[in-house]
């Protein structure tokens, strides 16, 4: 009998019904065809599954003695049949295409971000380790200095010199002096070790000895107000405050005093004769001039052979062993000239204006007896302006510790691009923090002195210059959001010129001494522990406040019409 015939043949009986539905339960349990490990083609699965289904249903019929199960069996292999001619039509080669093309993005994405890490781990590594090369040259250096003056060390000193950020100095026996004040021994210490040379019988051997107070709102009675801070029932509040403006009295008579003048000028030449001989005759002071001036006075006239000079540099670095009091004649940039002669501590500046601008010239040259009575018999105001300690290190400087001799600048030290046509590119680092990469002109690194002469001109804040700290302000940034910055002045600068960068840049120090950075070059920037301290007219603020307006005439503006609307 034919399947056709089976499959038409009705059951007639109640037992051909049971075994029907005992059969199907039978088929319910049968097990599903073993999966074949190869990788046939569709066509060829869908023939051999209706073989071994055409099998199964056979032994079932054999088995059981029946018949009625062949209509089931066909349609279910029909159904089977259908779905695997569905499988074959979808398109799984485009889907795996696709699926190989996003692995592929992936595999980009994952070396682009490793290839980042990398970078930054090795940038970071290579901070740390500018760091501890200049942390091992600093701590070297401080080794070699002169330590001594065991009278004058004492916790009050402690505390005030650290304010001031002076280094305790040293080799006058002097009495120390009192606990509101720090005295010229700290001040003036001699930073080259050694035995001092014995002195000229020309030059005086012993310095006049001096005090700085704080007193408050510039009062000269002595009484002195200090910061501190209470922290009753857990708030934290300033109770008092001094205003820190600093007062310089002194010990003893000063003995020396160091004249700077402006070249090139005949009524400079002129006033600097009148004022040395005037101090010669009326107040007894050995006076000291360049040699430059030396020859222009003896040349003018040979009475004036009782001033002093020097013959090199050696002499030059005792000098402030020697000077008691320096007095400038000329402008910002004679001040800037007297303050680069001390490569360690500055005497008090008196600074007489026969410049231009005149930021920290307060003093008129026409009144210069009654200014030289005030400072010579103190006490008066001061202001310590901070300078910048620059070390430039070399590439080659990398494997040890060989770095050019420090240079200490007043006002700023300017990175550009020289005569180079590209962008000065510029890795820039706070301590171990990275702060920004520079593109543009150039950077300037700056003090608050500094704050009204370059960096003004290229979108720096003006600021008072006894607030510590220093400015980072770029020049012509390829960039609208690269605004100035304010540090703080106990940081460390690192300004790195990249190996990847199109060229060199130029390091310029108070505008002059231009060094070259080639890739790899690294500039290092921090406070130097050697204020210069100038003398103010009245006092800090006044001055500077007189200076922006007057020489740049702040805010100045015709006032508006009292006779226009009213509220």
């Amino acid at each position: 009998m034919s399947l056709d015939e089976l499959a038409d043949k009705e059951a007639s009986s109640p037992e051909e019904i049971q075994l029907v539905q005992s059969d199907a339960k039978f088929r319910s349990f049968s097990p599903p065809p073993i999966p074949i490990p190869a990788s046939p083609s569709i066509t060829s699965l869908v023939d051999s599954v209706s073989d071994e289904r055409l099998d199964v249903m056979a032994s079932h019929q054999s088995e059981n003695g029946s018949i009625s199960t062949a209509s089931s069996t066909v349609s279910s292999l029909e159904s089977e049949k259908a779905a695997y001619e569905f499988l074959a039509q979808t398109p799984i080669k485009s889907t795996d295409a696709h699926l190989v093309e996003f692995s592929e993005a992936m595999r980009t994405v994952a070396k682009a971000l490793r290839q980042v890490a990398e970078g930054k781990a090795a940038a970071q590594a290579e901070a740390a380790e500018w760091k501890r090369k200049y942390e091992s040259e600093m701590a070297h250096k401080q080794q070699s200095k002169i330590k001594g003056c065991g009278s004058c060390i004492s916790n009050d000193i402690d505390k005030l010199a650290s304010q001031l950020t002076l280094d305790t100095a040293a080799s006058d026996q002097l009495g120390c002096c009192g606990k509101h004040g720090i005295c010229s021994h700290e001040v003036l210490q001699d930073e080259v070790p050694g035995p001092i040379p014995r002195p000229n019988h020309r030059m005086v051997g012993r310095k006049a000895s001096f005090k700085l107070s704080w007193g408050c709102n510039g009062d000269k009675n002595g009484q002195h107000k200090h910061d501190f801070v209470s922290f009753e029932k857990g708030d934290i509040t300033t109770a008092e405050r001094s205003n820190k403006q600093i007062l310089l009295k002194w010990e003893s008579q000063p003995q020396t005093v160091l004249f700077i003048t402006k070249p090139n000028s005949n009524s400079v030449r002129v006033l600097c004769a009148e004022m040395v001989r005037w101090l010669k005759e009326h107040k007894n002071i050995n006076v000291f001039v360049e040699p430059r001036v030396s020859k222009e006075l003896l040349t003018e006239d040979s009475s004036y052979n009782f001033i002093q000079t020097w013959d090199n540099d050696e002499e030059i670095k005792l000098l402030h062993t020697k000077v008691d009091l320096i007095v400038t004649l000329g402008g910002d940039g004679t001040v800037l000239w007297a303050a680069s002669l001390f490569k360690g501590p500055v005497p008090p500046v008196v600074a007489f204006s026969l410049g231009s601008l005149g930021f920290m010239t307060p003093f008129p040259s026409e009144q210069y007896r009654d200014c030289l009575d005030n400072v010579l018999n103190g006490p008066f105001s001061i202001t310590l302006r901070n300078r910048l300690q620059c070390h430039v290190i070399r590439d080659a400087a990398k494997d040890e510790l060989v770095t050019e001799e420090p240079i200490l600048v007043l006002n700023e030290v300017t990175i550009d691009r020289g005569i180079s046509s590209y962008l000065t590119y510029l890795e820039c680092y706070c301590d171990s923090s990275f702060v920004t990469c520079v593109q543009g002109d150039g950077l300037i690194i700056s003090t608050t002195s500094g704050s009204t002469a370059y960096s003004l001109a290229a979108g720096g804040s003006m600021v008072h210059p006894q607030v510590p700290g220093i400015l980072f302000t770029p020049i012509c940034p390829h960039s609208l959001s690269f605004r100035p910055l304010i540090l703080p002045e106990y940081v460390t600068l690192r300004v790195q010129v990249p190996y990847n960068s199109r060229g060199s840049a130029w390091a310029s120090f108070d505008g002059k001494d231009r060094k070259q950075l080639s890739p790899g070059d690294a500039l290092i920037c921090s406070i130097s522990p050697w204020p210069v301290p100038t003398a103010c007219l009245v006092d800090s603020t006044t001055d500077f406040l007189r200076s922006i307006h007057e020489g740049l005439h702040w805010n100045l503006r015709k006032s508006q019409s009292f006779d226009g609307p009213r509220d």
